[in-house]
């Protein structure tokens, strides 16, 4: 056997065990007994979730509390990924020309499953922002067709709207979404009465990024439907963080980045685009080899690096030896515990709802007084604990995204550097100084 099968021999092996070293460990004593637990009693069983964090090679360098950016891989993942590369490095063109479509659809076919929808419906692609341009940039637009969205989406998304606008004419309408709403029908109507007669296309943010704020996404586009209206759902941040499939949501379209929360190496996303809605959807590049109502059409990558498509199956194996919905209560846990804290600090000001059937793993945490790109600084320079600023009014907080490697005893940090930052205002000042 050539040192190029060999190569592709070793990554099939890595991929069969991406998730097996974890499962196998939780086969052990007592962590097969925690896997037998409800739910939500094993989101804080810290034995359990000592042994997912020794999965995860964490940098020690500073407590870092911004993995909705990225998240890097755990080890079985990381070292999948490197045989990957190391496999296609040694077949080169052979691999290309010979068995890169097949091993594609197999990728498809494998992510298709995992988010609950036909092959034919979703494609592999690079982030979200890919995914919901290519939707936006795809349709028909008219002079005076309206589109919907928050003003806390996304700002590449908002800015591809502003581009068809400048280039057909179309009306942006931007709708302000509460903070802290006490009901889904608060924030249903604030899209239903944005809708016209041309309204064509509406955005909704399953999880809005800056806050974590979960919004009631299969209402809204019962609502849209209604009134005849498509929708496009950013699931940047709900994919593989919430435990659902795609078809719950009952969108038209859907797009995500699975180098978040599924924790795949940087350069993966998903389009999702529901069967009837595909040929009516121009493709940004040409491919005379795709017909019309073939999803492929949207997805001309020319060269592209398959290695990080292939590392998919691995996190997905990894995600599934934990499960969606043990992981997504260890998220909320997580969330919980800190935020608990430290509303109740004086000065301190949340930017994530209540509400704890509104949010996950992601929330904001403001100090009245602060910017927040002061306040993101104090927290890494004084307590070696990163977050990111958002600065998107209304919100003035930084954003806190723990991850399941992440323990109570770094949140107890942050607890203990926000009630030292909101006691003494000036630390940030002369930490900015």
């Amino acid at each position: 056997m050539d040192g190029a099968a060999q190569a592709m021999d070793k990554r099939d092996f890595l991929k069969a065990a991406a998730g097996a070293s974890l499962a196998l460990s939780l086969k052990s004593g007592a962590l097969a007994a925690s896997l037998k637990k409800p739910v939500g009693d094993v989101a804080g069983d810290e034995a359990f979730w000592a042994e997912i964090r020794g999965h995860y090679r964490t940098d020690n360098r500073f407590i870092n509390l911004e993995n909705g950016f990225y998240c890097f891989q755990p080890d079985t993942v990381l070292e999948a990924f490197i045989g990957n590369v190391r496999a296609i490095n040694g077949e080169a063109s052979n691999y290309m020309r010979t068995r890169l479509d097949s091993d594609v659809v197999k990728v498809r076919t494998s992510l298709a499953a995992f988010a609950g929808c036909p092959v034919e419906e979703l494609v592999v692609t690079r982030n979200t922002t890919e995914s919901l341009d290519t939707v936006i940039n795809g349709f028909d637009w008219k002079p005076g067709d309206e589109a919907v969205m928050g003003n806390q989406d996304y700002g590449s998304m908002i800015d591809m709207f502003s581009l068809q606008a400048r280039r057909h004419g179309i009306v942006n309408k931007i709708v302000d979404i509460p903070l802290d709403p006490q009901s889904d029908e608060e924030v249903i109507d604030v899209y239903r009465q944005a809708i016209t007669g041309k309204t064509r296309l509406l955005m909704v943010s399953h999880m809005i990024g800056g806050t974590g704020h979960i919004l009631p996404v299969a209402a809204i586009c019962d609502m849209a439907h209604q009134h005849g209206v498509q929708v496009m759902v950013d699931g940047a941040h709900s994919f593989a963080h919430l435990d659902f499939k795609i078809p719950d949501l009952r969108c038209d379209y859907f797009g995500s980045s699975l180098h978040k929360w599924l924790s795949v190496p940087i350069g993966n996303g998903l389009l999702y685009v529901r069967r009837d809605r595909i040929p009516e959807l121009w493709p940004m590049f040409g491919d005379a080899g795709m017909a019309d109502d073939d999803i492929r059409k949207l997805n001309h990558r020319g060269t592209h690096p398959i290695h990080t498509d292939l590392t998919i199956d691995n996190a997905i194996a990894f995600h599934e030896a934990i499960g969606s919905a043990r992981k997504m209560a260890r998220l909320h846990y997580l969330q919980n515990y800190w935020t608990g804290k430290v509303r109740k600090i004086p000065g301190v000001a949340m930017y994530t709802p209540r509400a704890t059937e509104r949010s996950c793993a992601i929330g904001n945490v403001g100090i009245k007084g602060i910017a927040p790109a002061d306040l993101a600084r104090t927290l890494l320079e004084r307590f070696n604990i990163y977050t990111v600023a958002i600065e998107r009014p209304p919100v003035h907080g930084v954003r806190v995204t723990p991850q399941l490697y992440t323990s109570p005893q770094e949140l107890d940090a942050l607890v203990t550097a926000i009630t030292a930052i909101a006691g003494n205002p000036a630390m940030a000042k002369a930490s900015a100084g």
